[in-house]
């Protein structure tokens, strides 16, 4: 399969090439297609060169665009980030003390007996 140990060595070089390539192609498309202001024409023409020029097009556009890129990437995480914070709190429920709060509401209220206040205050405790 190889002749000899630098064969290996050229491989091994040409398929790290290979999947840094690959590795920053995705980095771009994904910043073209997150990247609002730029127009639908200015897309294509982007991916027109990177596929027809692919090192050049990619170096001139982490030159070119690469702060915005920065810029872009994270907005999107800090927007993942509250989305995410934003469903943990919704699928979390109250904390005890609200849930203590609303039973003495309804205790208050007369909607339940002080023996079911105390159950339900037990339980938001454990």
């Amino acid at each position: 399969m190889w002749d000899s140990f630098w064969d290996f060595i050229w491989y091994t070089l040409v398929i790290f090439a290979f999947v840094a390539y690959l590795m920053l192609l995705f980095m771009i498309l994904t910043d073209l297609f997150r990247d609002r202001e730029l127009s639908g024409w200015w897309k294509a023409v982007w991916i027109v060169f990177l596929f027809i020029f692919p090192w050049l097009t990619a170096l001139v556009y982490l030159i070119a665009r690469g702060r915005g890129m920065s810029d872009r990437t994270i907005a999107a995480q800090q927007t993942a980030k509250a989305d995410a914070d934003a469903y943990i709190k919704s699928v979390a429920g109250k904390s005890p003390a609200d849930q203590i709060n609303d039973a003495k509401a309804l205790l208050d209220s007369g909607t339940i007996t002080q023996a079911e206040f105390d159950s339900l205050k037990a339980k938001a405790l454990t």
